[in-house]
């Protein structure tokens, strides 16, 4: 989890704000632990929900945040299948024990005091896009849990990303806008713009035909946001951008590209599938996450109640997970004692 500390204020250090995309975790441990056949003391599969309740205690004691809210998916409707009806087609079917656990996800985090949210005909990302927007009204400090490139888009002083991958919670890169840069060529400001140029397989969304990352980022740190290029279109049939991505060209020894970048951004239908990869992509982040900061005990604040950790988390049947639980979530969070 590596990654540069979010600043704070002079008088007081930012509390801290854990948004977590609990599918993304789910997916993830129901493929990696379905060895262990885990089950609760009813009997049914609790290996995801094993895996992900130990990740995010891994990850609260790693980080210490003040409040944790899980964002789910509506497995009901979708506001963006109903607009692209293709959406996400030629994913797997998800097995039926991982689609169980899911199910009951919600209710054992509410059950433990932990805040959820599932928005209606929504997704996870929209949860994290929202407690992004949250932490920047409220001057807290926000790190989102997922494996989902969507959420760098939610970069910023207050907020970075956990992007998980196969190491785990302290194996996976933690991101602030200065190793996004780094690794994308893009700044965080720029990322949602970058998606909807690439498009995104994983959700069967094609991006602007030729248009591939490298060119993207490319055209995005020299001419600036596409604001800035389809104006340029628009008025001056592309002059600048190309003239600008030619002179980037001359000066690092690449291929002209210019003419080409601007042929395919005015190609038919390129501007329209921009702006549909945007719509489909941007998170929603006007949520309300219920989140009270200034009222303990409520759904989401640390520290939890012991016995009723002790209890729900007791049901899934392990017993060292019960113990680190019961020191993880019933203690204040560290950024307590600066306060």
């Amino acid at each position: 989890m590596a990654g540069t500390p979010m600043p704070a204020s002079e008088d007081r250090p930012r509390k801290l704000l854990l948004v977590v995309d609990a599918p993304s975790l789910l997916h993830r441990n129901h493929h990696a632990r379905a060895h262990t056949r885990i089950t609760d003391r009813s009997g049914r599969p609790a290996w995801a929900l094993h895996g992900m309740l130990s990740q995010i205690l891994e990850a609260i004691d790693g980080f210490a945040p003040d409040a944790v809210i899980f964002g789910l998916d509506d497995r009901t409707a979708s506001v963006r299948a109903d607009l692209y009806p293709a959406y996400k087609a030629g994913r797997a079917e998800k097995d039926a024990a991982l689609v169980e656990q899911l199910e009951r996800a919600g209710a054992l985090l509410d059950a433990l005091g932990l805040a959820t949210l599932t928005p209606p005909g929504l997704e996870a990302d929209d949860v994290g896009a929202s407690g992004a927007a949250w932490a920047r009204r409220n001057d807290w400090n926000c790190v989102i849990i997922t494996s989902d490139r969507d959420a760098f888009a939610h970069i910023s002083d207050h907020t970075q990303v956990l992007r998980l991958i196969n190491g785990g919670i302290n194996g996976s890169p933690l991101l602030n806008s200065a190793r996004l840069l780094a690794l994308y060529g893009v700044l965080a400001e720029h990322y949602l713009e970058f998606a909807a140029l690439r498009g995104d397989a994983s959700d069967n969304l094609p991006g602007v035909a030729g248009i591939g990352e490298k060119t993207a980022a490319i055209l995005l740190t020299q001419v600036g946001s596409m604001r800035s290029v389809w104006a340029d279109i628009d008025r001056n049939e592309g002059r600048v951008v190309a003239a600008t991505l030619d002179s980037w060209a001359a000066e690092t020894g690449a291929r002209r590209m210019g003419a080409t970048v601007v042929r395919r951004l005015t190609a038919p239908e390129a501007r329209e599938r921009y702006d549909f990869n945007v719509r489909i992509m941007s998170g929603r982040d006007d949520l309300d996450l219920g989140i009270t900061p200034d009222v303990p005990g409520t759904p989401g604040l640390l520290p939890l109640d012991p016995d009723r950790v002790n209890r729900v988390v007791g049901f899934l049947n392990v017993e060292t997970t019960t113990s680190l639980a019961i020191r993880v979530l019933c203690t204040d969070p560290a950024s307590a004692a600066l306060r």
